[in-house]
């Protein structure tokens, strides 16, 4: 069993912390994946790798609280193409009064023209039932470039259109956005790489109405198979729903298992 420590903090109603030792297999459609092989190269890599975590608290005493969460991402990669697919989800309570509702799930497609340029399609589901976000959906066709690519360091940007559809509160938006988006994997040592990704998404028509979502970690191979955490993502929405906070924080710190 994976012993796991939660902490919960909010302001207002988006603004939470969470600590846990769930591991992150990763999200967000701008996740950052292992390094692409050059075009036409061979790979031994196996045909799909992924990841899964999902970790348990209960406290009793003067404070009753229970908060559970998953993840899991799974990857498939060739000389020009990669798939990525993923979901978290997470649910929390403190004293009876539920804390915590997510239900999160993604996907993205990258072709590879050259070495340097790409092609991608992405596709990102939420569902935050504390913060009164129904359902976001976003989808974004694009390109992409390499900035740098070798074995210790990836550098990546994408941009392109996207649409969104939302509903918060009661509330339903449809509109059309911008999509800029960064990934930087760093390969410290044979056990060692840290991360970033980040995403803007402004409305066309209204741009003073944008997400921004943005993650940092670092992860530590213990096994193979079993690694060490530690990943921190802010969700920041510009105009959220009635009566909430505008940003979302997220610590999360434990174990990876890779499959």
């Amino acid at each position: 069993m994976v012993a796991v420590l939660a902490v919960c903090a909010r302001a207002g109603d988006t603004n939470h912390l969470l600590l846990d030792s769930s591991a992150l297999a990763a999200m967000g459609a701008g996740n950052v994946g292992g390094v692409l092989p050059a075009v036409g190269a061979p790979t031994n890599q196996p045909p799909w790798s992924g990841a899964l975590a999902a970790g348990l608290t209960l406290t009793g005493g003067n404070s009753e609280s229970v908060l559970a969460s998953t993840t899991i991402k799974v990857q498939r990669n060739n000389p020009t193409n990669q798939w990525t697919f993923g979901g978290d989800a997470a649910y929390g309570e403190n004293d009876a009064v539920e804390n915590t509702e997510i239900l999160h799930g993604y996907g993205q497609y990258d072709h590879l023209f050259t070495q340097r340029w790409f092609g991608y399609g992405s596709a990102d589901a939420l569902h935050d039932g504390i913060a009164d976000v129904g359902y976001r959906v976003t989808v974004s066709p694009g390109a992409g470039y390499y900035f740098i690519k070798t074995k210790q360091t990836v550098l990546a940007g994408e941009t392109g259109p996207g649409a969104i559809a939302e509903r918060l509160d009661s509330e339903q938006n449809y509109y059309m956005t911008a999509r800029v988006a960064e990934r930087l994997d760093q390969k410290i040592d044979d056990h060692t790489h840290v991360w970033d990704n980040l995403e803007i998404l402004p409305q066309v028509d209204r741009p003073d109405n944008f997400l921004v979502n943005a993650e940092v970690g670092v992860e530590a191979a213990i096994t193979k198979k079993i690694s060490l955490r530690t990943v921190l993502q802010d969700y920041f929405a510009n105009e959220p729903a009635p009566g909430h906070k505008d940003n979302d924080v997220r610590l999360v710190s434990g174990l990876g298992y890779k499959f």
